[in-house]
């Protein structure tokens, strides 16, 4: 092969190479990643502190019954919900904080539920990709304040807050949300009295039930600004909570402040009717040193408003519950028909996530805020 045509094959393998130099002289030795292939600047990528599984996943989840988490967790604590066909989990706050990242199954499908508490972030993702099962950790890094996730099987790097790999081999891809609501332990025990919930037996010592990131949530400070960097979007307070989804080409966030107000907001998002309903009732995680004395910022639930063929509309019925004004029937925040006609109904649930706004729209700024 003429010297003249293999120079350019030769140019990039050694941009590749300074490219790698360059990422390992920033994140250090011990990683397999592929630092030549990446979708944001890696100068974005910044230290959180822990090294590489200094916030320890879980990956062996025990479980016990609610009668027994009773124990240790109380009413207006927050829990992640993971409800599957006949499976329905409930993943504490007061862990997940400690933890992040926990590697489970949930009616047999593989699911990662993660929490990033410096954007209020939990969300929940399907761990099967490309032909394989991916198991969690984390980088011990952080992109716009929130966490930099990887996989033990290709080392690729992914943001928790958008699903996105954004260095190593699958930069670029995207993960599959699931419906993951973060509801106060109360409504999960009426919701699912069989569920089960995830065990303090975690094989790691920590003072769980204390929150090490102490009124974080002020909406009058500025927290956020350690690991953020950029104009934050101003068209709403930096912490404030919102309910943010993103359907086809449709990107929307419901501010807490309106839902409060609202309790039930009926929408058509990328030609789905959906409701977002609030509740009070849940504590804060990041608020008071104890998470169950944290103040009440209540829980949201996103869903279809479609029931067979039928439209339904929703409004308020009081105690943190809600009636459809086509039959009457009162639902609860999980999207439960708890009495009426519809009784036993259960909504289609559309992931979503409850976000911390300075969080979301650094990731979203095409974001429409719905007031």
């Amino acid at each position: 092969m003429p010297v003249a045509t293999s120079r350019p094959l030769i140019v990039l393998l050694l941009v590749g190479l300074s490219l790698t130099a360059t990422a390992r002289a920033q994140f250090g030795d011990g990683w397999d990643t592929d630092f030549s292939r990446h979708t944001v600047p890696l100068e974005e990528i910044v230290s959180g502190g822990p090294p590489k599984d200094g916030i320890p996943a879980i990956d062996e989840p025990r479980f016990i019954s609610i009668r027994e988490a009773d124990r240790w967790l109380e009413d207006r604590e927050p829990v992640v919900v993971i409800a599957i066909g006949d499976e329905a989990k409930a993943y504490p706050l007061q862990i997940l904080i400690w933890h992040e990242i926990v590697n489970d199954a949930v009616g047999d499908v593989p699911v990662s539920v993660t929490y990033c508490p410096l954007c209020n972030t939990a969300l929940a993702f399907d761990r099967r990709f490309d032909g394989q099962v991916l198991d969690f950790g984390t980088t011990g890094r952080l992109r716009h304040s929130d966490l930099v996730m990887y996989d033990r099987q290709t080392e690729t790097w992914w943001q928790q807050a958008t699903g996105e790999g954004i260095v190593g081999l699958y930069a670029g891809e995207q993960l599959v949300f699931i419906s993951a609501p973060l509801v106060s332990w109360e409504t999960f025990k009426q919701a699912y009295p069989d569920g089960v919930v995830l065990s303090r037996e975690t094989g790691h010592s920590r003072p769980y039930g204390e929150n090490p990131y102490q009124r974080y949530d002020d909406l009058g400070g500025s927290p956020w600004a350690r690991f953020f960097s950029g104009e934050p979007d101003r068209r709403l307070p930096p912490m404030e909570r919102v309910v943010a989804l993103t359907l086809g080409e449709d990107t929307r966030a419901y501010p807490f402040a309106s839902l409060e107000e609202k309790r039930a907001v009926n929408d058509e998002v990328d030609d789905i009717p959906l409701v977002v309903l609030w509740a009070p009732g849940m504590a804060s995680s990041v608020d008071s040193r104890r998470i169950a004395e944290g103040r009440d910022v209540g829980a949201s639930g996103v869903f279809s408003r479609r029931v067979g063929s039928r439209t339904l509309t929703f409004e308020p019925a009081g105690d943190g519950l809600f009636r459809d004004e086509q039959t009457g029937s009162t639902w609860n925040i999980l999207g439960r028909a708890v009495r009426g006609e519809l009784e036993g109904t259960e909504l289609d649930p559309i992931a979503y996530g409850n976000h911390f706004w300075f969080a979301w729209a650094v990731f979203r700024p095409e974001t429409k805020i719905v007031r």
